[in-house]
């Protein structure tokens, strides 16, 4: 009897070990994935973003690119997972969507200003990149200097933006403050408003404005309305934070690792500092003389596998479009080659066909020495580098850079050291001597800002090309009776 009853109570035991495990079996199983699980998951990572030179868009060959995109698909490739990005174009909306949990999107990144307001409605990972608000205003126009002087003024803002609240702030000291919120608007077009009289003033990004000035040369900045503020993702608040902490850790080794500094230079590392009377001597010379040269600029550049803007802000570098160009040093032409060159290339460098040959075929050529394992676009910014101060300087920069620490293959590295190639405790050093290594720092920049403004015109007249076809392609069905517009649109 009592070896019954022990066995009973061993029984017993064991059904109610078997209960309990199973319990928790069933608790773990019936516990909902978190949001990071999810994510992975499904296998796309969704973020609501708007279209623009600071933020994403389209290259030259249909493929997305931009700072705010090089950066959220580093993140989305450390998740595993594909990236997916919305476009919106109002900011109010964008809040919306991104705190509708029925909306699917993750996060949101539109370089997004971090202010106490935000922080009420939503969760920011840490910050990679700063900016100023700034007082845009139109040559002619009195020069505001201070907030006192906007009173009364006209000035459009992007509505639901960082720049709306801070102007709402500055009304509480400035009654008279007034100001029109803008939807469906970027930065950009505010700043061309202004550049074509339509509002006196704007507010906008310090970044934003830096990038695309040249194309506005009737703008000015009139001062900074703010000091630098931060600038990061947004995503909504929640009692799960698994995704947020995931970013906020990718952002920390962004900023420490160097991919962040990287993006900068490759997206903002061109931005020019150029004057007024430059904006408006680009956008000038690129309505008046490009348009001469642009088809053949095209058709050789596709011939090279080049960007046709590239080749394009190479040769306003060179010689402002200008077939007669000629300089002091007896380098002429519209891609200004020594005679030299032109009979290595086998062109008659006054005849513009042929410089554009020409120039190509020897930009190519100096790209070609440049060692394969050095990456784009840091290859084609060398080899810019070289067709300006010569190949052999190049190298020497580079020898110099590695020998002072930095990295011979990055162009951010090696732009530093090449000024030091005109000072004699360094140049008696290297193989080529003395260089004026500071001009091809200045010439590559140059450039690169040339062709930022090119490719972003280029986008913005497809754009609107695109556009017009859609509202003929829609008029001409609208004077059609409604049976044959549906015919016709049916063939389509």
């Amino acid at each position: 009897m009592i070896m019954k009853s022990r066995l009973l109570r061993y029984s017993c035991r064991l059904l109610k070990c078997a209960v309990l495990t199973c319990c928790a079996s069933l608790l773990v199983a019936s516990k909902a994935p978190s949001l990071l699980e999810q994510v992975k998951a499904s296998g796309k990572l969704v973020v609501l973003s708007q279209n623009g030179p600071t933020t994403y868009y389209e290259d030259a060959n249909g493929n997305y690119t931009g700072f705010e995109y090089g950066m959220l698909r580093a993140f989305a490739r450390e998740l595993g997972v594909t990236l997916e990005i919305r476009d919106v174009h109002d900011l109010g909306h964008l809040f919306r969507e991104l705190e509708n949990p029925d909306s699917g999107a993750h996060l949101a990144a539109a370089g997004l200003t971090v202010t106490p307001e935000r922080r009420e409605q939503v969760r920011f990972a840490p910050s990679y990149f700063e900016i100023r608000q700034q007082i845009i205003y139109r040559l002619g126009e009195s020069r505001p200097r201070s907030v006192a002087d906007l009173e009364g003024k006209n000035i459009a803002v992007i509505a639901g933006s960082a720049h709306a609240e801070q102007l709402r702030k500055l009304s509480e000291r400035y009654p008279a403050l007034t100001w029109e919120e803008i939807s469906d608007v970027d930065a950009m077009e505010l700043v061309d408003m202004v550049n074509e009289g339509k509002y006196t003033y704007a507010v906008v990004d310090s970044n934003a404005y830096a990038v695309h000035r040249g194309l506005y040369p009737n703008t000015h900045i009139a001062f900074n309305l703010t000091q630098f503020q931060p600038v990061s993702w947004a995503f909504p608040r929640g009692d799960d934070d698994t995704l947020y902490r995931a970013a906020r850790n990718f952002m920390l080794r962004a900023n420490t690792s160097g991919l962040v500094a990287e993006l900068r230079e490759l997206y903002f590392g061109h931005v020019s500092k150029m004057n007024a009377g430059g904006a408006q001597t680009f956008a000038q010379l690129s309505r008046e003389r490009l348009p001469q040269w642009r088809a053949e600029m095209e058709r050789v550049a596709k011939q090279y596998d080049l960007d046709w803007e590239l080749l394009a802000a190479l040769s306003y570098q060179e010689s402002h479009w200008n077939p007669h160009a000629k300089s002091p040093t007896g380098v002429r032409g519209l891609m200004m080659l020594t005679l030299a060159t032109a009979r290595e290339m086998g062109v008659n460098r006054l005849d513009p066909i042929e410089s554009i040959e020409g120039g190509a075929r020897y930009f190519m050529q100096v790209r070609d020495k440049i060692p394969e394992r050095i990456r784009e676009p840091d290859r084609t910014w060398m080899a810019l580098a070289a067709y300006n101060v010569g190949y052999g300087h190049l190298e020497d920069a580079r020898v110099l850079t590695e020998r002072m620490g930095g990295s011979p293959d990055r162009w951010a590295d090696v732009r530093e050291h090449l000024p030091l190639l005109a000072k004699r405790q360094y140049y008696t050093t290297l193989k080529h001597g003395y260089a004026r290594g500071w001009e091809p720092v200045t010439y590559v920049k140059n450039i690169r800002h040339y062709q930022a403004l090119l490719t972003w015109t280029s986008r913005i007249e497809e754009q609107r090309l695109a556009a017009a076809a859609a509202n003929d392609a829609g008029e001409s069905l609208a004077d059609i009776p409604v049976a044959e517009a549906a015919a016709s649109q049916s063939a389509l």
